[in-house]
């Protein structure tokens, strides 16, 4: 809300500046070199954007694969923006492919001759993201719709080009927008300074995509307990808990993600997120209060004793196979005799 009013006041700001200033510098022709520089400030903000955000695509970290509780959570419990988040971050050549035309537009923004290019290709990204954000409720909408805003205001000067080149299918005009200086020498600096400029934005959104991917993307290193554990016996005070039980005390499945993220999955389905930490072979929780050592019999078995809400628990799990889930087994098909939904 406190940004809404931000802008509110700015376009307010904006359009009484705008006024003062045409009445009081109303004698002069054109704003032409002003105009150049700012398509240059336009240009280079909606590039830098759009590498930030192609790289994090490219480098598949903005929407990483589906976390492990996310596979146990009942279809219609997501909200629409995590559904939309799962769905890109279950296919990354879907989300890097995404990723390569928001940079390639980006970079193309960086030189001149390429500008336009580079404007058109981004107009059709951040069309496609904004439709999104509004469809999705994903709360980014405000800079989405800028980008927008910003695509159309570099290529409002184009747009009798255009008309003529791919509706009229006639010649376009060299259009030769005025020059930053007045001296070739440095036009020619400047040139070169906004592809060096280029060149470094890409490098750090390239840098900054890959340690997030690194660190709790899908190249994040996997814990030593990594996967969804089913609980097969649980006791409390020496009490076997049987999995049917409605005790609220009994647990379903633990998961055990990259990060260190731990959920509880509760015998009514309920995925509870804890703060948990793992050290010297024990696992220590706070809510619930839990300090529990951690054994393993075998790869797949997982046994857990001590003291659960200050009564002795003691807890043995078997490792589920994710990866046998549809959603992660299924892969690519070349050949289909009929859909497959499941």
């Amino acid at each position: 809300m406190a940004i809404w009013i931000y802008l509110f006041l700015m376009v307010a700001i904006a359009l009484v500046v705008a006024a003062l200033w045409s009445i009081l510098d109303r004698r002069r022709p054109d704003y032409a070199r002003l105009w150049s520089w700012t398509a240059l400030l336009l240009r280079l903000a909606l590039g830098g954007q759009m590498l930030f955000y192609g790289f994090a695509k490219l480098i598949p970290s903005q929407m990483g694969p589906p976390p492990l509780a996310a596979l146990l959570e009942p279809f219609g419990d997501f909200s629409p923006a995590s559904m939309l988040w799962l769905q890109v971050g279950s296919s990354p050549v879907y989300e890097m492919l995404l990723g390569s035309v928001e940079v390639l537009g980006g970079l193309l923004l960086f030189w001149t001759r390429t500008a336009t290019l580079g404007a058109i290709i981004s107009l059709i990204a951040v069309v496609q993201v904004f439709i999104l954000n509004m469809t999705f409720d994903i709360p980014v909408k405000i800079l989405s719709f800028h980008l927008v805003v910003l695509s159309l205001i570099l290529l409002a000067p184009h747009v009798r080009n255009l008309l003529e080149l791919f509706v009229f299918g006639q010649a376009a005009k060299p259009l030769t927008p005025t020059a930053l200086f007045r001296r070739a020498g440095f036009n020619r600096w400047a040139a070169g300074l906004q592809v060096v400029l280029g060149v470094w934005v890409a490098i750090g959104a390239a840098q900054i995509s890959w340690t997030g991917y690194q660190e709790y993307g899908a190249g994040a290193p996997k814990p030593e307990l990594y996967g969804i554990w089913s609980v097969q016996d649980f006791r409390v005070d020496g009490t076997l808990l049987p999995p049917l039980t409605t005790d609220e005390k009994r647990w379903q499945r633990i998961v055990f993600d990259t990060g260190g993220a731990t959920t509880l999955q509760m015998m009514d389905g309920a995925l509870v997120p804890v703060p948990a930490d793992i050290a010297d072979e024990t696992l220590q929780m706070q809510q619930p209060l839990a300090s529990l050592v951690i054994e393993r019999p075998d790869d797949d078995t997982l046994v857990l004793s001590g003291e659960l809400d200050a009564t002795p628990t003691s807890i043995v799990a078997h490792r589920m196979d994710h990866d046998a889930l549809t959603l992660r087994s299924r892969g690519f098909n070349w050949v289909q005799e009929a859909p497959y939904f499941r």
